[in-house]
């Protein structure tokens, strides 16, 4: 379904009945990125979301569009038109940064919090400031080279490369998905709610008051080190790094995430 919000036409798919699980996918993803785990959360109603400039939502001209807290906004928006009072959250990269952003901004409307490779952004002003610059250069370049190009850039960073080991069709699936974005929606993403633009959530962390899973993977050091930080300051934190998993758990160990996350669920936060 389409849910017009403040003028930007949003992608939503609803999946099941239950209680309800809004899964925010990661920069270049869509909601695609959650098809494989419906066959396996059947007892959520499941809300899968195309977050503004992906997938088959709108990709405005205006870059002010963008901004992680208008955007979190929005999902306060669709869940108030789905009826939904409160929900469980699970984002991935830069859909967990917006999922705990909707946490800070909006507690009451969440239940549980699972954070998949994620950060509070970044501490300092003069971190945001050579992080917005080196965005708005990848955000140039997918401008100028179009999205095949970048694509094939973007696969090779350091980030993802555990994630050569996957079958060759489950990275061709992934690549599919990356390609059915534009490159107007992507650059905008990355100049409005890129890491260095959104705001600095570390010292919220005390605030967020629901139960909190990070995940990481072992091979993903940088992102691990940053929920070891994060778990620190949450109230009701828990950490689960994967064996033989980088960025991208979810498409890397699937079967041990999809448990993961149906357990912390169901046990009400006791992970």
């Amino acid at each position: 379904m389409n849910i017009l919000v403040n003028g930007v036409s949003y992608h939503v798919e609803v999946y099941g009945e239950g209680e309800p699980l809004l899964l925010l996918h990661g920069f270049t993803g869509s909601t695609e990125t959650w098809k494989p785990f419906l066959s396996q959360w059947k007892q959520w109603q499941l809300i899968l979301v195309d977050i503004v400039g992906h997938g088959l939502t709108d990709s405005p001209n205006e870059v002010e569009r963008y901004e992680i807290d208008r955007v979190a906004a929005d999902l306060d928006v669709i869940l108030q038109h789905l009826y939904v009072q409160a929900t469980n959250v699970l984002g991935y990269s830069m859909g967990g940064r917006l999922a705990l952003t909707f946490a800070v901004l909006y507690p009451h409307r969440v239940k549980k919090l699972i954070l998949e490779s994620s950060s509070p952004g970044l501490r300092t002003l003069e971190e945001r400031l050579v992080r917005v610059k080196s965005d708005e250069a990848l955000a140039r370049d997918i401008e100028q080279y179009g999205i095949e190009q970048f694509v094939e850039k973007w696969e090779s960073i350091p980030l993802f490369a555990s994630q050569k080991r996957l079958s060759p069709e489950v990275q061709q699936q992934l690549r599919a998905e990356r390609l059915k974005n534009n490159a107007k929606g992507l650059a905008n993403s990355l100049r409005g709610m890129g890491t260095g633009k959104q705001p600095s959530w570390w010292e919220h962390l005390s605030e967020v008051k629901v139960p909190t899973l990070l995940i990481c993977g072992e091979l993903d050091r940088k992102f691990c080190e940053i929920a070891m930080e994060m778990a620190q300051l949450l109230p009701h934190s828990y950490i689960a790094k994967i064996s033989g998993a980088g960025h991208a758990i979810h498409v890397e160990q699937r079967q041990i995430f999809a448990k993961i996350v149906n357990e912390f669920i169901e046990k009400g936060g006791r992970a």
